[in-house]
């Protein structure tokens, strides 16, 4: 027993963590990478043993007698049996089923027959396998890699995937190191070099499949183009959006030997192929119509299956819609790697990342890149603004999501929003105003007399704003949601959210990036998020914000007078 310790561990796979403890932040890196945070009120944090944390880890080579002992080392208590047992039959469940290719064909094998009996009893999983298990080995119909890894996993039987890759078309790329075309002074970080190397893991069947994870300004575009000199194959990027798409080319010619010839664009304005194909999610799943069955067709999906590629790259990986999903099911003989800023999905469908994209290969926490200098210290800071008294009666009668619009609305925050803008209006100041609902977002446009971008605004216009706010010609730009991916300004600071997308730690996380690249003299980054006071808005915000409290952020409070 150590009183002094942070952890209370429970038998149900819960841990509350002392923040106020001299031991937290030590104790919490500990244990970040097999557990997530749950809760996170002023002093007490409560995190969760999941499977698929676990997995994770398992798969980056932490074993179960490691994150015992993490554990053991932090208790206040003596470890629950249960939790002991828990993190060993789960962590040591990663690997012990394999898949594994010989004589031209795909197998599931295990040292144990029993688990590739249990495993081919799996209903969903069954029609994937060809015959029944012979011994230790099932044979598994190699279209269905995927679909069986996805099954599996569901089931609690995650599988290391070890058949390894087709070649793609050979493609010789290399880094340009300083010699840039646009000017300025690039080399490679250490973290980006390692992360790439991580996932490539010098070519063998282990390497070649999986997600890193970096915060946004930490550069996970120049992970992906490191990947990419590593495999020199032909290579499909898949975005959110075409300014994504034209980031990512611009990037891929500007620091290596590509040329513009050599990266193409494919998206609703352009539809090319090259040697390296940059392709917006959208195009890819918009429906063409419906077969004989009245299953969805998506036309464009034709540029996976007839290209040889050999490396798929998945920017934004966790808001991959659910036909890339099943897509990319059966693209597991393709290297896959994924990018994100976090792998948390509100729909719950992390597991089908883990399966179909990869195991998270590399993660750094937010706190170890600000304290490198790779990313800007960040002020986080809750404004809560009160509703008058004639819209409090109406917001008490409504229900549902007509409260949650009318507390997003709130026309009080519009006033903070000009106290915030007078606040920070020195010459070096670049403020983004974001939010979800774009009659609050036109209001405030008009009222403040800030140009808008928006979903609908021409691609063009979006350019040509987005060029004055990076030149300091515009240092006040309102967003909508438009804004809360892929989007490279590096110099603004000062973000304002309006409103959001309910509890979405996702977008949470998304929008703080937007100011977290490192700023001319090392200046802080703010991000302000206005909530309705006693309305939903507050409990969305708690949820919100649980993520970057993971990261080790924390949120001032500061209540407007009524």
């Amino acid at each position: 027993m150590n009183l002094t310790a942070p952890l209370i561990v429970q038998s149900d796979l819960e841990i509350l963590v002392e923040v106020d403890n001299p031991n937290y932040v030590d104790a919490r890196d500990d244990i970040a990478p097999f557990t997530e945070l749950i809760k996170s009120p002023e002093h007490l944090h409560t995190y969760r043993i999941s499977h698929l944390s676990l997995w994770n880890a398992a798969s980056v080579g932490l074993d179960s007698d490691e994150v015992v002992a993490r554990l053991e080392k932090w208790s206040k208590y003596p470890l629950p049996s249960a939790v002991v047992h828990e993190v060993r039959t789960y962590m040591d469940r990663y690997g012990a089923l394999k898949l594994v290719a010989r004589d031209g064909k795909v197998f599931l094998e295990s040292e144990d027959p029993l688990l590739v009996e249990q495993a081919y009893r799996i209903a969903k999983a069954k029609p994937h396998f060809l015959g029944k298990p012979g011994g230790n080995a099932l044979e598994v119909k190699p279209e269905a890699r995927g679909l069986v890894k996805m099954e599996l996993a569901k089931a609690d039987y995650p599988v290391e995937d070890l058949v390894g890759y087709v070649e793609g078309e050979p493609l010789e790329i290399g880094l340009r190191g300083k010699q840039l075309l646009r000017g300025g002074d690039f080399s490679l970080r250490d973290y980006q070099r390692e992360a790439a190397a991580v996932f490539w893991a010098s070519g063998a069947a282990r390497g070649g499949s999986g997600v890193v994870v970096l915060p946004c300004g930490a550069g996970k575009t120049i992970v992906g183009i490191v990947a990419m000199s590593l495999v020199k194959s032909k290579t499909l990027i898949l975005v959110p959006n075409v300014t994504a798409a034209r980031q990512w080319i611009d990037e891929l010619v500007d620091k290596t030997t590509l040329t513009r010839d050599d990266v193409k664009e494919y998206s609703g304005e352009r539809k090319e192929i090259g040697p390296v194909t940059v392709a917006t999610y959208q195009i890819n799943t918009r429906r063409t119509g419906f077969d004989k069955d009245g299953n969805p067709l998506y036309e464009h999906f034709e540029i996976f299956g007839k290209n040889r590629w050999g490396l798929i790259v998945y920017d934004e990986v966790h808001m991959l819609p659910a036909p890339v999903f099943s897509k990319s099911a059966q693209m597991q003989a393709t290297r896959r790697l994924g990018l994100t800023a976090t792998l948390v999905r509100e729909d719950g469908r992390e597991t089908d990342v883990f399966s179909l994209i990869g195991p998270k290969k590399f993660d750094l926490p937010w706190k170890t890149l600000e304290a490198q200098g790779w990313i800007a210290s960040a002020v986080c800071r809750e404004v809560r603004v009160p509703l008058d008294e004639p819209l409090k009666m109406v917001y008490s009668t409504a229900e549902g999501r007509e409260q949650a619009a009318i507390a997003a609305t709130n026309p009080a925050k519009e006033e903070v929003v000009r106290e915030l803008l007078d606040k920070h209006s020195a010459p070096d100041d670049r403020v983004i105003v974001i939010g979800r609902l774009l009659a609050q977002l036109e209001r405030i446009s008009a009222n403040l007399g800030l140009p808008l971008i928006t979903g609908s605004t021409p691609e063009a216009k979006r350019k040509e704003l987005y060029d004055r706010f990076r030149d300091g010609d515009l240092k006040r730009l309102v967003l909508s949601n438009v804004g809360n991916f892929a989007l490279d300004l590096p110099d603004a600071n000062v973000l304002i959210q309006i409103s959001g997308t309910f509890g979405s730690r996702q977008e949470e996380a998304q929008r703080l990036g937007r100011v977290l690249r490192p700023k001319k003299g090392g200046g802080n980054a703010y991000f302000y998020t206005l909530v309705s006071r006693d309305t939903c808005e507050q409990k969305f915000a708690m949820n919100r914000q649980r993520f970057l409290a993971e990261q080790g952020y924390q949120y001032d409070v500061v209540d407007m007078d009524e």
